[in-house]
């Protein structure tokens, strides 16, 4: 059985130990994934400090040039690692899965190498003339989480490097295969030290964040974590970005066409099991469209084959892991016990970490499934009676990642969509994200954002240079 190796130092390292990854679908095993110890940590962090200097003096142009061969290695072998990551993380091959988390790889990959951030004169006079530059910060460490473990790394690795920082990353203990393998690869085209991982658990990851070399920490996670990370910020005075959970809520307005709607807010709940921080967590529509909302997405959810992803047929595979699978089995079972309407689709495999799409209704604000963000394949759907109780609700929760609205009248809903407290507002589409536009959260979603213009600066500082003429 294989055993996967971090990159350290431009070398695949040997691991201190090791432990067995398998597969969520079956139950097989994958091989074993390096574990990290302390040592390798201040290994894989001297070498991106010693290689980022020498680094951040190549020009913007040569380091355009390299993401650019980053993105044909990534397309180049975009099907060995979407099959990897389908056997790891359990998402389909077909729809909305590895060949699309593939695709975004490579798109997140091309963008920011086709994006500049020249010095910009902030004031000038007959005196005096002041530049503002953009400056790599140094080491960067990036924490990627389980759920789209290749696309979130590439979100932290391409804009840090593109700029001149170095990089050591930690994926999740869950799904540390693929990612591995995607660094392993993607690291011919850079010089060693610049890109680097250490695996492991919350320790490993720990001792990373706390480093004292350490210029930036992006994280991707849980708000517990995220919290953790905070405060290990303060030994290195690091910047940091933060990506935490979701729980986003949609409200359909009233008088909507369903039918028009129904398959857009299925994949927006529904996208990866339901596992994705921009999904729709809690459904809110108006209680005269309460049935036609689900009998039409019991029709497509009835419609859905759940199986082992590497079926072409299968859109719906496994949760990834024991942890969350059962807890959303008992955030189900808690709503079944209150009496509310619960309703399953789909044939589940006896193997496996599989639940049924399951559409939750006569439930309300209060109960566990609507509070705790669920992070698997059940969605309550809340009634409501007067538009102003639907954005009360959709705001009085901590989360503020993202939200939607939905409605035959996009063009009337901009003042609406002010009313909702998250980073992101979509109207007819929910998770909709683009390389080019900012994404970050609100409130104990986190700070700070990421793609586009607004996403290199974040893994600069600024320098002013100020010239007396």
């Amino acid at each position: 059985m294989q055993t996967y190796r971090n990159t350290v130092d431009g070398n695949l390292a040997e691991p201190a130990s090791r432990y067995e990854i398998f597969n969520p679908a079956n139950g097989q095993s994958l091989g074993y994934a390096p574990e990290s110890d302390e040592q390798e940590v201040d290994r894989a962090v001297h070498a991106a400090l010693l290689a980022q200097k020498t680094w951040a003096k190549r020009s913007d142009g040569e380091r355009r040039d390299i993401t650019l061969k980053i993105a044909q290695i990534l397309e180049d072998n975009s099907g060995y690692l979407a099959e990897l990551l389908t056997r790891e993380q359990g998402k389909p091959l077909s729809g909305p899965g590895s060949r699309f988390e593939m695709q975004a790889c490579v798109g997140w990959t091309q963008i920011p190498a086709s994006l500049e951030l020249p010095p910009e004169t902030v004031y000038e006079d007959d005196e005096r003339k002041d530049t503002l530059h953009r400056v790599p910060l140094g080491v960067v460490a990036a924490v990627a989480p389980w759920n789209w473990p290749l696309m979130i790394a590439i979100w932290q690795i391409i804009p840090a490097i593109r700029m001149g920082n170095t990089v050591v990353l930690k994926p999740s203990e869950y799904t540390p295969i693929a990612t591995l393998e995607m660094v392993r690869l993607i690291s011919e085209a850079l010089p060693p030290g610049v890109l680097n991982t250490v695996t492991g658990d919350g320790n490993i990851g720990s001792k990373l964040t706390h480093h004292p070399d350490i210029s930036k920490i992006m994280f991707t996670g849980s708000e517990a974590t995220g919290r953790h990370i905070v405060k290990a910020s303060a030994s290195n005075l690091a910047p940091i970005t933060l990506e935490l959970g979701g729980n986003d809520a949609a409200i359909v307005l009233p008088g909507t066409d369903i039918k028009r709607i129904a398959n857009d807010l299925f994949w927006g709940a529904f996208l990866n099991m339901g596992q994705t921080c921009a999904c729709i967590k809690r459904l809110y529509v108006q209680e005269d469209d309460y049935e036609a909302v689900m009998s039409e997405l019991s029709a497509i959810a009835s419609q859905m084959k759940i199986g082992d992803g590497m079926d072409e047929s299968v859109l719906i595979g496994p949760l990834q892991n024991k942890m969350q699978f059962e807890k959303v089995r008992n955030l189900v079972s808690d709503a079944r016990s209150a009496d509310c309407d619960v309703r399953e689709f789909g044939e589940v495999p006896e193997q496996g970490y599989f639940l049924p799409i399951t559409l939750v209704g006569n439930i309300m604000d209060g109960q566990r499934l609507v509070d705790e963000e669920q992070f698997g394949p059940a969605l309550p759907i809340i009634r409501y009676r007067e538009l102003d109780d639907a954005f009360e609700s959709a705001n009085r929760l901590d989360a503020g990642l993202g939200a939607s609205l939905w409605t035959d009248r996009p063009e009337e809903t901009i003042e609406l969509a002010t009313r909702l407290e998250a980073g992101t507002v979509w109207v007819n589409q929910h998770g909709a994200i683009h390389p080019m536009v900012p994404f970050g959260g609100n409130k104990a979603s986190g700070y700070g954002v990421e793609f586009g213009i607004d996403g290199l600066k974040a893994v600069t500082q600024s320098r002013v240079i100020s010239i007396k003429k």
